[in-house]
């Protein structure tokens, strides 16, 4: 397991949409595994793959936050929603590529999701909360989108030339 380094905002890698996974092979589990390790070392509780330079339609997500509760890491090979709720929900989201970053951000309140795990089964299962955000929020990294793509025009510029600086920044240290 490696921890990858992951891409910042802004980097045109993160606005293309991934290819989907054709077939789950040793490269993809082990792609998963260093992923699930640099979402629990940045910490966060999500990653996709483009976020780690690859454009391929994976996502690894823990949302247990509990100290006292075990992990429940999951992997989700090319996810898709096939329902949304009506209901919506507000949650202060970040990412992982925006360090430092948070903003408001409404989504359906639950989700229903298809994807295929590592053992090659397809799978389809409900997402609520907490949840529900992160695997759209990650399934949007798939799309080419970031969460502040649903913010306004002005703060989505101003949170860009943040980032800018910091890039900057971090390339002269």
């Amino acid at each position: 397991m490696a921890v990858r380094p992951i891409l910042l905002h802004p980097d045109p890698r993160l606005r293309r949409r991934a290819e989907p996974v054709a077939a789950i092979t040793p490269e993809i589990a082990r792609m998963a595994e260093d992923m699930l390790a640099t979402m629990y070392d940045a910490p966060g509780i999500g990653l996709a793959a483009p976020q780690v330079g690859v454009s391929k339609r994976l996502v690894v997500m823990d949302c247990v936050k509990q100290a006292d509760a075990p992990p429940r890491p999951m992997v989700l090979v090319n996810p898709e929603v096939t329902w949304r709720s009506p209901e919506t929900r507000i949650y202060e989201e970040g990412c992982l590529s925006i360090p430092e970053t948070f903003a408001e951000i409404e989504r359906p309140a639950t989700v229903r999701v298809r994807w295929t795990g590592l053992d090659g089964a397809a799978r389809e299962e409900p997402f609520e909360g907490l949840w529900a955000t992160c695997v759209q929020h990650e399934i949007d990294h798939l799309d080419g989108r970031l969460f502040i793509d649903r913010l306004s025009p002005l703060r989505r510029q101003l949170i860009t030339r943040r980032m800018e600086k910091l890039k900057r920044e971090r390339a002269r240290a």
